[in-house]
């Protein structure tokens, strides 16, 4: 694209202003490929929410489509009209038809340039915390067993693994935050609290919270 002269403003908007100014109506969606132990080659379709960094939907198919992803990407709109925008790259599942029918529920789709990953950097990042934090461990077996292992973990992704970005926080915080009296000392709990450890995906990852304890 031409550049206007240096030392002058630009007079548009970069691209990063454009996803931090618009970032709770965006949503960005990308492919990965994931292998079984049999050496079977599966496809797997992900879609995160820029603002509060949920991990919106993960989808398996062995036989990846623009109608079949058209379907995953209208389960997630849906109706609410909480988002404005779909972020996606240049790949050729992105068909035409499938850009208009989303258009059609009132998201404004923005294609990546081409070789640019980073434009799509959001997406691309939450990939590779699938990689590395549950499937560079975890050999699935057959699709549905990775469908079931990607399930638990979007869930603890959602719920139980802290982001930096979010203060860190959670994407999906409980409505209702349990309130416990704390010690005078912030290495001690308060009396009656204890701390309860929950095992995600075998063991692979751990969840902690507090909560009082049962009386005697």
């Amino acid at each position: 694209m031409p550049k206007g002269p240096e030392g002058e403003p630009r007079g548009d908007q970069r691209w990063s202003t454009f996803l931090k100014n618009h970032a709770r109506a965006i949503l960005a969606c990308d492919f990965f490929v994931a292998v079984t132990a049999t050496f079977r080659l599966l496809y797997v379709f992900v879609v995160i929410e820029h603002g509060r960094r949920r991990l919106a939907h993960v989808g398996v198919t062995n036989h990846p489509t623009a109608d079949w992803t058209l379907q995953q990407l209208r389960a997630v709109v849906g109706d609410e009209g909480a988002h404005r925008y779909l972020i996606h790259d240049r790949d050729s599942i992105f068909a035409r038809h499938l850009d208009s029918s989303i258009q059609a529920l009132g998201l404004t789709v923005l294609r990546t340039p081409f070789r640019s990953p980073k434009a799509n950097s959001i997406c691309e990042r939450v990939i590779g915390t699938i990689r590395r934090e549950c499937l560079d461990w975890l050999i699935p077996m057959s699709q549905s067993h990775l469908r079931a292992i990607l399930k638990e973990w979007a869930r603890h992704y959602n719920l139980g693994r802290p982001h930096k970005s979010l203060g860190p926080g959670v994407p999906d915080p409980p409505h209702r935050a349990m309130t416990i009296l704390k010690s005078g000392s912030r290495h001690r709990l308060g009396n009656g609290v204890v701390v309860f450890a929950n095992s995600v995906l075998g063991g692979l990852h751990h969840e902690y919270s507090l909560a009082l304890a049962a009386p005697e």
